[in-house]
């Protein structure tokens, strides 16, 4: 009958997750899944910003083909009439439903999260996400601040709770009445923790005393990055406590001690993302829908927590386009479970103290554009079309390759078919790549630099990243006809993975590399 699909999408999560090697953070729940899952360990976002890597994710295509970087455009009007991913399994008899921030709310989905296209009822957004920017959080003076940091009573706030929880007990409720009327679904639902406000019940701070808690292993801007490769975290500059600090524009630095209370609360905030994810997994159970689930669970991009002197995401580093990706697929990461027994039982951060391993890991490097056809071929409806090199006119069809085919093949087998490498994106010499790209308006950090609109676009970073390196080049890009002139190119940077795996010593103007990247340009 084939598989329903719960597509959960976190804002803002890099994977400081306990399945991807993070000793600190407490998140039982999402390692349990991942125990479950197939996990991807490279995966990488196509533009570390929310509305460009969601449209780009959700409807298979790369920001040059949604024509996306900013927030201020819908891609059926202003790129091409592209099918998306909900819309296509709505299309093939799903009931497709979207709960909390799956696409960016706004002019970027059409005021509407793309409904009707998308989804078969109008999405939920919970009723307190409009508090969020608002003075709720209590300084030492008692008084109420928009903080950057921000742990709360949900008892004093509006309606006595949070956006994530209210988003939960929807989702909960849509998987009921889906078990009721036995309707086969895709159900997407976006958490919006860890994305700031760093927002999140107090009781979490308690996981995470301040003594345990470092600094970014490299705090400091690095030598030789290129100015148009820095992005100045102007969102948080925002903030009233990091206005209060008064820190010096473009490069800071925030003081050591805020910075551990922001890498305290962005861990706080995961691992009350990881209850919401444990008790929709654990609904999941109860309605007895993970035996024909696929469960999927992911990012829009990851976010700096001090590396290179930076913060937020709004750049071409790992520590921005980063992301966790894992599936869990009945009987094929995991043997089927007898009924009534419990796949995903619910596990308290506070009490639960487990070493989940992955059930398997991919080094393979992949990327979310890959997420339609991948989903399309897991559920056993017809992979669409790889698009041809200009497909604005074309409907269905994607710029990335279903990665399924590295599901179950052990490393050696995949390396010797070198297989995977017939679509023109995703390889480069027969090995896997991952494309992201970031738009900057001038070539040193201005006030705009995190979030240009496209108007004011004048460089455009491409990146390519391999197991073995990250190779980044900044060049000239003209908005008014979207094109980027690779002769003009304004710095560039190259990190060794092995040798140099956070990206701190760019070596692309070391010349014994230079002959080795011209060729890649060609």
């Amino acid at each position: 009958d084939g598989m329903n699909v719960l597509l959960i999408v976190v804002d803002d999560l890099r994977p400081v997750l306990g399945c991807y090697g993070d000793q600190l953070v407490k998140s039982p729940n999402i390692d349990q899944l991942a125990s479950r899952s197939i996990v991807f360990s490279n995966a990488y976002a196509q533009q570390a910003v929310c509305a460009p890597s969601r449209v780009s994710f959700l409807t298979g295509r790369r920001p040059d083909t949604t024509r996306l970087y900013d927030f201020y455009s819908y891609w059926r009007v202003h790129a091409g009439n592209y099918s998306t991913m909900p819309q296509y399994f709505k299309e093939n008899g799903y009931v497709t439903l979207s709960v909390g921030k799956v696409f960016h709310p706004g002019v970027s989905s059409n005021y509407s999260d793309d409904y009707p296209y998308s989804w078969s009822i109008p999405p939920f957004h919970p009723s307190t996400e409009k508090y969020e920017n608002d003075k709720t959080c209590r300084g030492k003076d008692g008084k109420l601040y928009a903080n950057l940091v921000c742990p709360v009573d949900v008892t004093e706030m509006p309606s006595g709770t949070l956006p994530d929880i209210q988003s939960t007990e929807e989702a909960i409720r849509l998987l009921n009445v889906m078990k009721t009327n036995k309707q086969k679904f895709f159900l997407a639902v976006g958490y919006h923790k860890p994305h700031i406000p760093l927002r999140y019940p107090q009781e979490f701070l308690k996981l995470y005393p301040l003594e345990n808690v470092t600094l970014a292993p490299d705090p400091w801007v690095p030598e030789k990055l290129p100015s148009v490769a820095y992005n100045p975290w102007t969102d948080i500059r925002q903030r009233d406590d990091v206005e209060a600090l008064n820190v010096s524009f473009p490069y800071g630095p925030l003081p050591d001690d805020f910075q551990r209370q922001i890498r305290q609360s962005y861990y706080a905030a995961v691992s009350y993302l990881d209850v919401q994810v444990g008790l929709l997994l654990n609904a999941l159970d109860d309605v007895g829908l993970s035996n024909s689930t696929i469960v999927v669970f992911t990012a829009d991009h990851g976010w700096s927590l001090g590396e290179h002197g930076e913060w937020a995401k709004y750049s071409n580093f790992d520590v921005a386009t980063r992301v966790p990706l894992m599936f869990y697929v009945p009987g094929m990461t995991t043997s089927s479970v007898s009924q009534g027994e419990r796949v995903f039982p619910y596990l308290d951060p506070f009490s639960h103290i487990l070493d989940l391993v992955p059930q398997g890991q991919s080094e393979k490097v992949v990327e979310l554009v890959s997420l339609f056809s991948t989903l399309a071929e897991l559920a056993g409806l017809r992979v669409p079309p790889a698009c041809p090199e200009t497909s604005f006119h074309v409907a269905l069809c994607t710029e990335g390759a279903s990665i399924v085919r590295y599901f179950n093949a052990s490393e050696e087998k995949v390396e010797e078919e070198k297989d995977g490498c017939d679509d023109t994106y995703g390889c480069f010499n027969e090995e896997p790549v991952a494309f992201s790209q970031y738009p900057r308006p001038a070539d040193t950090p201005q006030w705009n630099s995190d979030k240009p609109k496209l108007k004011d676009i004048r460089i455009m970073g491409y990146s390519m990243r391999t197991i073995n390196y990250r190779y980044t080049v900044w060049v000239q890009f003209n908005p008014n006809n979207f094109s980027a002139n690779f002769e003009d190119v304004h710095a560039g940077e190259l990190y060794m993975v092995e040798t140099d795996p956070n990206q701190d010593y760019n070596i692309y103007s070391n010349t014994s590399y230079g002959c080795f990247f011209k060729k890649i340009l060609g």
